[in-house]
C-alpha cells in the first residue's frame, strides 16, 4: 500500500496494516506460471476451458501457499490486529501482497524454531488467543459466519495465530538483546533528533530500541530468505483484485 496519509478515505484497518508487518519488502516476484491450456471437448467441438480451482502464490521451504490460504490468512491477521471489517471486506491486490509478505516472514521466523522445537506455546496460550480472536470478531455467531464463508474451521484460525505468536517470540528471543539501547545512546539520540528533544529520556530509549529492533528483524529475515528456499509464484497487479 501507499503511505497511510494517502488512505484517508480508506477503512481504518487498511491504514493499520502497514504497521503490522514484520518487514517491509519482498523482492522481485517471479512471473506467474503460464495459463493451463484448454482441454479438448469430448465431442471434438469447442474446447472446454480449464477451471482453475486454486493458484500457488509462493512456497517457503518447499511448502506451497495457495491464493485461498493467503486470502484467509490475511483476513485472520487483519482481524487479529483490530481490523474486523477485513473479515468480510473485499481484499485488493495490495492487501494480498502485504499479507504475503507477512505470511513468508512468519514462516521464515519459525523455520529454525521448528527444527529445534523451540518457542512452543504454553498450556492455554493458544486457547486464549483464539478466545480473543472470537471477541474481536464480535462473538461466536459472527465467527462461525466468517468460517462458513471461508470454508474453514477454528483449527485453521488456530494454526495462523499459533504461527504468529511463535514467529514474534522467536525474533524477540534472537534479537531483543541486540536491540538494547544504553543511556548514553539515548541521550545522543535525544539531542540529535529534534522531535525527540521534548520527550522523556526513557521514551527516547524505547523509541530507539524499537527502531533498532525493526532494522534487525529486516536484516534477519533478509538473511533467512537467502538461506532458505523462498519462491514467489504469482505476481499481483497494481491495484484491483488479483
Amino acid at each position: 500500500m501507499a503511505s497511510p496519509a494517502s488512505h484517508s478515505n480508506q477503512p481504518v484497518w487498511r491504514c493499520q496494516w502497514l504497521v503490522a508487518l514484520l518487514f517491509s519488502t519482498v523482492a522481485g516476484a517471479q512471473s506467474p506460471a503460464s495459463p493451463t491450456p484448454s482441454a479438448p471437448s469430448l465431442d471434438g467441438g469447442t474446447p472446454v476451458q480449464g477451471v482453475v480451482i486454486d493458484r500457488a502464490v509462493a512456497s517457503v521451504d518447499g511448502k506451497v501457499i495457495t491464493l485461498t490460504q493467503l486470502e484467509f490468512e490475511t483476513r485472520v491477521q487483519l482481524v487479529n490486529r483490530g481490523g474486523t471489517e477485513a473479515a468480510f471486506a473485499k481484499l485488493d491486490a495490495e492487501d494480498l501482497k502485504q499479507g504475503l509478505q507477512l505470511a513468508i516472514a512468519q514462516r521464515l521466523a519459525t523455520l529454525e524454531a521448528d527444527r529445534f522445537e523451540a518457542y512452543q506455546l504454553e498450556a492455554g496460550e493458544l486457547e486464549k488467543a483464539v478466545a480473543e480472536f472470537r471477541d474481536r470478531m464480535g462473538g461466536e455467531g459472527r465467527l462461525q459466519q466468517f468460517l462458513d464463508v471461508q470454508e474453514a474451521d477454528l483449527a485453521d484460525v488456530g494454526v495462523i495465530l499459533r504461527r504468529g505468536i511463535r514467529a514474534g517470540r522467536s525474533l524477540e528471543g534472537r534479537l531483543r538483546l541486540k536491540a538494547n539501547v544504553t543511556e548514553a545512546e539515548a541521550r545522543r539520540a535525544k539531542a540529535d533528533v529534534v522531535a525527540w528533544r521534548s520527550l522523556p529520556l526513557d521514551t527516547v530509549r524505547q523509541l530507539l530500541a524499537k527502531e533498532r529492533f525493526e532494522k534487525l528483524v529486516q536484516q534477519e529475515l533478509a538473511q533467512a530468505r537467502k538461506a532458505n528456499d523462498v519462491r514467489l509464484l504469482m505476481a499481483f497487479p497494481e491495484g484491483g483484485a488479483p
